[in-house]
């Protein structure tokens, strides 16, 4: 479906519909309705509203998708990010008012030591309870739903060794609707510095749809009145986002921001500029300067990255699924 982003009458927030030359043709199934709640920092803001709506639009086929942006108003904000979220976003009580068979919420960055410790906790966990009883499904992006499990089951995430960062190979380890014809291994984004482990999922009555031997649980689900799914990685990331990322802590560590260089991402840049970047990367840690990151060597990516190919997949397979029960009644499922 070709879409263009427009404005609901009375709804400051950015809508897919169909473009005009679409208007005439049948579209399959109802209208789905999904709001963001995007919780990224500043930087990714954009990006993530970006990132999102291409993916529903890759996965939307002929169907209709409606798309409202909000955020958590806890979350802090630079005054420029702020502006942009009360023009563009819609007032997070709006959701509450309005009917959404999906939505699609993000971690945040942290700022606390602990989950419950954060500004936005009281927000995001009322946002959970509501969630449950008033979605057909939700997902829960990356720390979001390391949030969640911590609200629902009290199961507390690990800190890792080093940073889960780079594409990996993840394999479905279950049938589920959510996996179906998905490519095989699945490529998915990874950035986090913790985890939640497959036992103490498993224990409290998760079940997990995807791992990878690297990066240990990918995908899990659990039901409620809504079907909760959860992504420790980012399906949504496109190509670059990762190299955003890695240029983003060198710069932070010439900066003295940070102390350790980061590591490469896993599987994501080429043999010829890995090379590149050690021989940098051991420059600067003799010549500490943030003017050094004007000299990073040119960046590029490997020619097998496939970086969106799986996340299409799932979300067309979630887009199915609120379809297929958008019209039975909250208390029938």
């Amino acid at each position: 479906m070709s879409v263009l982003i427009a404005r609901d009458q009375g709804i400051a927030s950015p809508a897919l519909v169909p473009a005009e030359g679409d208007l005439a043709r049948d579209h399959t199934g109802p209208e789905l309705t999904i709001g963001l709640i995007n919780n990224m920092p500043d930087t990714a803001l954009k990006a993530t509203e970006r990132q999102f709506m291409n993916l529903l639009q890759a996965a939307a086929g002929p169907r209709r998708i409606r798309f409202h942006c909000f955020s958590l108003p806890s979350v802090n904000r630079s005054p420029e990010a702020k502006w942009h979220v009360e023009s563009e976003y819609s007032d997070l009580a709006d959701l509450k008012h309005q009917k959404f068979d999906g939505l699609i919420v993000t971690g945040a960055e942290p700022v606390a030591p602990e989950l419950d410790q954060e500004p936005y906790w009281r927000d995001l966990t009322e946002l959970i309870d509501w969630a449950k009883v008033n979605t057909r499904s939700t997902i829960w992006s990356c720390l979001a739903a390391h949030a969640a499990v911590l609200h629902l089951d009290h199961i507390e995430r690990q800190r890792l060794s080093a940073k889960c960062h780079g594409i990996f190979d993840c394999e479905a380890v279950t049938d589920d609707p959510l996996t179906r014809d998905a490519p095989a291994p699945l490529k998915i984004s990874h950035s986090r510095l913790n985890e939640v482990t497959e036992r103490d999922l498993a224990h409290a009555g998760y079940q997990v749809l995807t791992r990878s031997a690297q990066a240990g649980v990918d995908v899990f689900i659990r039901q409620y009145a809504s079907r909760f799914v959860f992504f420790q990685g980012h399906p949504e990331y496109d190509a670059l986002s990762l190299q955003r990322e890695y240029l983003r802590d060198i710069g932070r560590y010439l900066a003295r921001e940070r102390e350790a260089y980061p590591a490469l991402p896993v599987s994501y840049f080429d043999a010829a500029t890995e090379e590149k970047l050690a021989r940098f990367e051991k420059r600067v840690k003799h010549q500490r300067h943030p003017a050094l990151t004007n000299e990073l060597p040119a960046l590029t990516l490997r020619a097998d990255i496939a970086a969106g190919s799986a996340a299409a997949a799932l979300f067309r397979n979630w887009l199915q699924y609120l379809g297929a029960e958008a019209d039975a009644p909250l208390s029938a499922r």
